[in-house]
């Protein structure tokens, strides 16, 4: 096929759910780019190539299975340049390997990192979309008796892939399950996907008042407030909301319901979560990845590393709530869980606010509603600390052995940056990905580049090294910095998200001067 044309695409994809769009407002025009979705949404199996010339002003395509087996000898992520070498001459050449197409445009498509150097633009798939025959995976809402009147909802998709490996998602704080509604659908069609509410959270809120008042039937008023009674349910008498029973939550979820080792992967609480589960019970992780993991949670010494200090501090979080901390509760309870309220930290933490977050917004305040909920928060707040520090956990990680993989977005106005560069600083090894424009959600605000991200680094450690990380050309990649533009197709548009990939050679105090260079002013 002559490759000399004034504008040429080719694409090549693995499976039927992909999107392949010009930014050109010619072929949108003529309508190319409909009929060419329209035949690759028709291809079950195998791989499928196609090239359009604007010149003909038609499409061509042909089965290209076999040549990508000659060709490709299984290293198709890694050699995809080498065969389309022939193309050079081509304006536009689009080229896949496995879940991406990496874009070379010479006049239009290259762009420039802060440094100065070029950026290679991937165009990746976007979620499903049902109006295009793109069906995501079917999600099922159950719950696990764990404890008595401590009832765990968790979400499950994927469940026919019996030979694929199992996900969990753990939720930031706040949030529940709901909050990956975007990697149930897209990623449970290749993985085993699961997500759980935290107990004290979410639909793992109890059932039932963990406490009551010794003259219940002298009261005129019933407080319609849970856990602000004078003593504790039987069930409840030990409870607290704290990150160690999140933790043998994590663990006894694993061993009973998933009953394999999982990777886990979990966002700002979730990542300290992940983390910390990760460093007290290593053989039931695959690998970590963190997304804008918090790097510390709790106020109060935790009382088995620090006995004396805590006993220093009357109340830590049990039930029911001191009559002190009832009315400090009550107080910040009804300014925080406001419907207003709740809206404004979600537009704080998202960096595109054309995000539309109204799922997640309707159910934090259907959850701010239930009468378990300002206990629960409270005993959220006082509970202790772990045993294990953010940087302790870390450590146990690193000494395991534990894979771990960072995605951060860029513009969190909570976990910034340089938290995130902390932890690459004391893991070199981790592959740090940093996500623009993106704030503290990454994986709900641009779910297309999280879920790309999360593939490849699944992908790269079954296949124990052989299949290259995403977005690496080959294995000497993995030592230095650099950036890609990743490009999806969602409702109709091609949207476009930077992500920089910072290497095992990485240097945290090269990247403050780099970041010290860019401020607005400096030469």
């Amino acid at each position: 096929m002559e490759a000399s044309s004034a504008m040429e695409i080719f694409s090549f994809h693995y499976a039927p759910r992909y999107h392949v769009a010009d930014l050109r407002s010619k072929l949108h025009q003529e309508g190319l780019i409909p009929h060419l979705l329209e035949h690759v949404a028709g291809r079950k199996h195998g791989d499928f190539g196609v090239m359009v010339n604007s010149k003909w002003k038609c499409l061509k395509y042909s089965s290209l299975d076999n040549f990508c087996l000659k060709k490709l000898n299984k290293k198709w992520a890694s050699q995809s340049h080498r065969v389309f070498y022939g193309f050079r001459k081509a304006d536009l050449m689009i080229f896949s390997g496995y879940n991406s197409y990496a874009v070379n445009d010479k006049k239009h498509l290259r762009n420039v990192d802060q440094n100065g150097k070029p950026v290679t633009k991937l165009l990746i798939p976007g979620l499903p979309d049902e109006s295009n025959y793109d069906r995501g995976a079917t999600i099922s809402s159950c719950f696990w008796k764990w404890k008595p009147k401590l009832d765990i909802h968790y979400e499950k998709s994927g469940s026919e892939n019996v030979n694929s490996p199992s996900v969990l998602f753990l939720p930031g704080f706040g949030v529940g399950t709901f909050h990956y509604e975007k990697q149930l659908k897209d990623l449970g069609r290749d993985f085993r996907v699961w997500t759980i509410d935290f107990l004290g959270q979410g639909m793992s809120l109890p059932s039932e008042d963990p406490t009551r008042c010794k003259n219940a039937g002298n009261l005129g008023e019933e407080n319609t407030l849970w856990g602000f009674g004078d003593q504790a349910e039987p069930w409840a008498n030990e409870l607290v909301y704290s990150i160690d029973l999140w933790r043998d939550q994590v663990q006894y979820f694993i061993e009973e319901v998933i009953k394999e080792p999982a990777y886990i992967v979990g966002n700002s609480l979730g990542g300290y979560v992940a983390v910390y589960f990760a460093a007290c019970k290593p053989q039931l992780v695959k690998g970590v990845t963190l997304l804008n993991a918090t790097p510390f949670w709790g106020f109060l010494p935790n009382a088995t590393k620090s006995p004396t200090l805590a006993r220093m501090f009357p109340w830590a979080g049990t039930f029911p709530l001191p009559s002190s901390i009832q009315k400090l509760t009550e107080i910040i309870w009804q300014r925080i869980s406001n419907p207003g309220s709740i809206e404004q930290v979600l537009k704080q933490v998202y960096a595109d606010q054309s995000t539309k977050f109204d799922k997640v917004y309707s159910n934090i305040v259907k959850t701010a509603q239930h009468p378990a909920a300002a206990a629960s928060f409270a005993s959220i707040m006082f509970a202790p600390r772990g045993q294990l520090s953010f940087r302790e956990a870390l450590s146990r990680c690193q000494v395991n052995n534990v894979s771990i993989c960072l995605m951060y977005g860029k513009e969190d106005p909570w976990v910034k940056p340089v938290w995130g560069l902390e932890v690459k600083r004391q893991l070199p090894e981790a592959p740090y990905y940093e996500i623009s424009p993106a704030g503290h959600c990454p994986h709900d605000e641009v779910p297309e580049v999280v879920n790309y991200l999360l593939r490849g680094w699944i992908r790269n450690l079954e296949s124990r090294g052989s299949i290259a990380l995403p977005l690496l050309d080959n294995p000497e990649c993995i030592h230095h910095d650099f950036t890609r533009d990743l490009e999806f197709y969602r409702e109709g548009s091609i949207r476009s998200v930077r992500v920089r990939f910072f290497g095992s050679r990485f240097s945290l105090w090269n990247r403050v001067s780099s970041l010290y260079q860019d401020l607005p002013g400096r030469s």
